[in-house]
């Protein structure tokens, strides 16, 4: 790609950006979101006609008209967003546009599901039912068939847009190990990540972005000093991007905590279980994929319910698998799935920002909007949420924006636990720094925070406290700043008496 070039209404996404890849390469394409990554690797899946520039391909020219004409000469992309169609099976999400054929009539059933479960297999998850609604797998079950659906085409280039997000360690394993054969098999891979220490483990060059320009292109991935990465993606250096350590205080246990848990559990998903934050106080749960991280914030939040157990508030005990009821006593969650489950896409940062507060700005059915675009706008700006602008759609804003907006929605309704499952997902490296110093900051403010991360070092560099868990139980509990991160690791996937 050489000097592409795409602008939308108000906005210059590419100026004039170069890439080359080569057979059987990994090539790391790196930037803050809102850099222009997305818009390259859409001009690339033929998804967007660039302005200006020329694309090559094999030594010849080609135009890519559309997502079709990019698959057929063996490019895939794997969005961030996983654009799977949850109602239908495996195997035809993996075939959806390209059905497999015998002597011109479309296969069906068995055969489909065949071939489809030796894609599964082929990327190490045979256990992944070909029959299976993709609706009913988890977030990264769903990555898989997403990847086995790239694989079902005569693939030389695919195009992997954040692809650990949603993994655990040993499924991170399992990626570099399937983008390992396929680079061995001549494919190139085109790999973005915010993970700057996977660049490290599986790229062999690197190309930066930055306000739609490449920045630098090419350099070799292992021999470039993360900290120049780092100035070239943000125009400055980042010596430190967790808050500094507070000073470690004497736990009061006679102080009642804002939140207590006592005996939760919901069969199948985690033990009984208890906990307790404090105000001020940032704790964190580490543990794998599957440990039942999440399921614990939900049911917390009352979007699950329990099999047993409690969740009080101040003392006072709430309605179980109930939102509302949380919500009332003063629980905020920030979830995972951002833009499935804590925005309204469509909608403005305004109204995402008042939709758990609207009663404040309600009478008689009607809703003040001069009031409730001004509270909103004071929460947004407290939060230093770009651009200022309380009438922009939400889903024009990068990550590291919407996460603020999220935050800032529990922030006006007054919370007083707040819940954060995976908070810099999908974030990119500065502006992680701004989250991590935003929720220091509402800890220091009186917030009770309980926060979960696939990622150690951001729970060990949030939290004064961390609960490990295996397989859906406490195994261990101790002051973040007695761990670190091979030890939680090491809990993590051996277990030992909860401590």
């Amino acid at each position: 790609m050489s000097g592409i070039t795409k602008s939308f209404p108000g906005v210059r996404a590419l100026d004039g950006v170069d890439l080359e890849v080569l057979p059987g390469e990994v090539h790391c394409l790196l930037g803050q979101n809102g850099a222009g990554k997305s818009t390259l690797i859409k001009v690339l899946a033929g998804a967007h006609q660039p302005d200006d520039g020329r694309i090559t391909w094999s030594g010849e020219d080609v135009r890519l008209k559309s997502p079709i004409a990019a698959m057929r000469l063996g490019i895939a992309t794997i969005y961030q967003e996983l654009d799977l169609v949850e109602g239908l099976s495996v195997a035809e999400n993996v075939f959806l546009g390209h059905e497999p054929t015998t002597a011109g009539f479309v296969v069906r059933g068995r055969a489909a599901r065949a071939e489809a479960s030796a894609l599964l297999a082929r990327l190490g998850h045979p256990e992944i039912g070909a029959g299976r609604l993709v609706g009913s797998l988890s977030a990264a079950q769903q990555q898989i068939v997403s990847m086995a659906r790239a694989l079902s085409h005569d693939v030389r280039l695919i195009v992997m847009d954040e692809p650990s997000a949603a993994l655990d360690p040993d499924e991170v394993d399992n990626l570099f190990r399937i983008v390992a054969a396929l680079t061995a098999d001549g494919v190139a891979v085109v790999y973005i990540s915010h993970r700057l220490e996977e660049i490290r483990r599986i790229g062999d060059r690197v190309t930066v972005i930055k306000d739609g320009r490449a920045v630098a292109v090419g350099l070799p991935a292992r021999d470039t000093p993360t900290r120049d990465i780092v100035a070239m993606m943000t125009g400055r250096n980042v010596e430190y991007v967790f808050p500094e350590p507070r000073d470690p205080e004497p736990r009061d246990d006679t102080r009642p905590p804002v939140l207590r848990v006592e005996g939760l559990c919901r069969s199948g998903e985690f033990e009984p279980l208890d906990l307790d934050v404090r105000a001020g106080e940032i704790v964190g749960l580490a543990g794998l994929v599957g440990s039942g991280r999440s399921e614990i914030l939900e049911t917390i939040y009352g979007a699950r319910r329990p099999t047993a157990g409690e969740v009080a508030v101040d003392g006072v005990r709430l309605r179980t698998g109930s939102v509302r009821a949380a919500v009332r006593a003063g629980i905020g969650l920030a979830p995972e799935e951002r833009k499935a489950q804590g925005l309204l896409m469509l909608e403005s940062v305004t109204r995402n920002v008042s939709v758990s507060s609207l009663s404040r700005f309600s009478r008689g059915g009607w809703v003040d909007r001069r009031a409730e675009r001004r509270e909103a706008q004071l929460a947004t700006r407290e939060l230093s949420l770009r651009p200022d602008n309380p009438d922009a759609r939400i889903r024009t804003l990068s990550g590291g924006n919407q996460q603020k907006a999220v935050l800032a929605r529990w922030l006006l309704r007054g919370c007083r636990v707040l819940l954060l499952d995976e908070p810099t997902r999908g974030v990119d490296v500065g502006a992680r720094a701004e989250l991590y110093a935003v929720i220091r900051r509402l800890a220091d403010e009186g917030l009770a925070v309980l926060l979960v991360s696939s990622e150690v070092p951001e729970v060990l560099g949030l939290a004064d406290r961390v609960l490990v868990l295996r397989e859906g139980r406490i195994v261990h509990t101790a002051p973040a700043r007695e761990l670190d991160e091979h030890r939680v690791l090491d809990l993590v996937m051996e277990g030992s008496p909860a401590t």
